[in-house]
């Protein structure tokens, strides 16, 4: 079902608030997992089953402090579970459906909900902002989406440096999809399931094209990606090549923590496996005349790539997370992307497509030219 979500007053955060409002007054979930506006005034995701309390939701506001699929894993790989509706970006979404084939996630009892990205800020850079404009409304996203439809070509330079080059502003795959790129002069179109709309009392209704829209975004997020991983490989084949990229590296593991694709409980580099005696780095020492500490970094690195290079989503949230300001989503989606090509493997994009590392082919090698 394609409809209208009228919008009052030109608040278009009050007509996406009334929508959620509507899904736990229809009892449709138990919880609502949507970024929140706490007493300080930053943004936050959040639980919520008051729907009194969705005042404070705030899905418009540009800015992704952690990427969500991580929490919605945590709400429902286990039983039993509250119906939980999840409102999420589209990388939030796919990294979900990468997870969801690990076994970290269940779609089961989960209505998820997605709203078109025009991109984010960081946290430091989202909060200025709003203290610029002395004000916490709509304003930055609003003038981020006229921007991806007038100018595309022109993000502003502090947008992400993930959200610039993403090439999948959207996710189709959600029960409810919040479109905002088009024209939204008669209100905010959606897409819902033809249940779900006729349990809220909703009508089919003609929807804007957003299809001119998105290719035209679309086709100059890819040329800058393609631009920025020309670069990368550029580097990555070079003399001192990714072991230069990662020469900062203070082995924090704050990439590892904030990637919703690392999932293990119990990480080998976490582990006294890495606990070296003492003794060890003496002879290592006097072996080389010099060693590096901390220890293992390029080990760690290489080690992650292997582990989630094909299902990396290209959230960003490592390179914002890292203090030495290392480019580890770039790396990582570089190579990912030579990864997925491969393999033909696209992450996030259908929960029943098999995970490449898990799927046994006999003539695999032999199909990827080996």
């Amino acid at each position: 079902m394609k409809t209208i979500l009228p919008v009052e007053n030109q608040d278009p955060l009050g007509a996406i608030q009334n929508l959620l409002k509507k899904l736990l007054e229809n009892d449709l979930v138990d919880i609502l997992l949507v970024p929140m506006r706490t007493p300080s005034g930053t943004v936050a995701p959040t639980l919520v089953s008051d729907p009194q309390l969705l005042q404070f939701a705030d899905p418009l506001a540009p800015v992704m402090p952690v990427n969500s699929a991580t929490l919605v894993g945590k709400l429902s790989v286990r039983q039993p579970r509250a119906r939980v509706g999840a409102v999420l970006r589209a990388c939030e979404a796919r990294a979900l459906v990468e997870l969801t084939k690990m076994q970290q996630a269940s779609l089961d009892d989960l209505l998820l909900i997605n709203i078109d990205c025009a991109g984010t800020y960081n946290v430091p850079t989202f909060i200025a902002k709003e203290t610029a404009l002395k004000e916490k409304n709509s304003v930055l996203l609003l003038e981020l989406y006229q921007l991806a439809n007038d100018q595309p070509e022109n993000p502003p330079p502090e947008l992400r440096s993930a959200c610039q080059i993403c090439e999948q502003p959207i996710y189709e795959g959600a029960a409810i999809q919040i479109e905002l790129f088009g024209n939204q002069a008669a209100g905010i179109p959606i897409t819902i399931t033809d249940e779900i709309g006729e349990k809220l009392g909703l009508v089919d209704s003609p929807n804007s094209e957003r299809s001119t829209t998105l290719e035209k975004l679309v086709a100059i997020r890819t040329e800058r990606r393609d631009a920025e991983f020309e670069k990368i490989r550029t580097h990555l084949q070079s003399a001192g090549g990714i072991t230069d990229l990662f020469a900062a590296c203070i082995r924090c593991y704050n990439c590892m923590t904030v990637c919703p694709i690392c999932y293990c409980k119990t990480c080998v580099f976490k582990s006294e496996l890495f606990d070296h005696d003492p003794i060890q780095y003496l002879g290592w020492t006097k072996q080389k005349g010099a060693f590096r500490m901390p220890s293992d970094t390029m080990l760690f690195h290489l080690t992650r790539l292997n582990h989630m290079g094909l299902s990396c989503v290209g959230c960003g949230m490592c390179t914002e997370a890292c203090p030495a300001e290392l480019p580890v989503g770039i790396v990582f989606r570089a190579v990912g992307q030579s990864l997925q090509q491969t393999f033909e493997y696209q992450p996030g994009r259908d929960v029943s497509e098999p995970l490449p590392l898990i799927t046994f082919k006999a003539d695999e090698w032999t199909e990827v030219g080996e």
